[in-house]
């Protein structure tokens, strides 16, 4: 294991568990900080630890393969974790303001083709005393 002392490595438990539950690291992710960070061991000292094969803890840390619950437990509770159901986060603000662009965007492209229709149909309208507008239309064609 790394030296550091207990309320570093809580501390650092507790930023891996806040990332995760912010949504910005996966599952995968946050195992391997937890690996590396934390204890230092290598995939293989740390799988044999888990009694996980090697390839089944890269396909856990690599988001691949399809762990059970008991498997994941079994690596999480090497660190005090325990699997558990948490409240869904509220998207990140940018996806948000990205979406209000694009939604306003989208509001001025319909007004400026509301302004575009009603331009044409004013040119298009008969005007007094005018041919019909089939009249017109052949015109145009000539």
């Amino acid at each position: 294991m790394n030296e550091m002392t207990g309320a570093e490595r809580k501390a650092l438990i507790d930023d891996i568990m806040a990332k995760h539950g912010a949504g910005v690291e996966t599952l995968g992710t946050c195992v391997r900080r937890l690996r590396l960070e934390v204890t230092g061991f290598d995939q293989e000292t740390f799988a044999a630890m888990c009694g996980l094969s090697t390839r089944a803890l890269y396909q856990l840390e690599s988001d691949k393969g399809n762990p059970t619950l008991k498997t994941i437990d079994g690596v999480l509770r090497k660190f005090g974790l325990q699997m558990g159901i948490v409240a869904a986060q509220p998207k990140r603000k940018s996806t948000a303001r990205f979406v209000y662009a694009k939604e306003q965007a989208s509001a001025h492209a319909h007004q400026v083709m509301d302004s575009v229709v009603t331009k044409a149909a004013t040119d298009l309208a008969p005007k007094r005393g005018s041919k019909p507008l089939s009249a017109r239309l052949s015109d145009r064609k000539k």
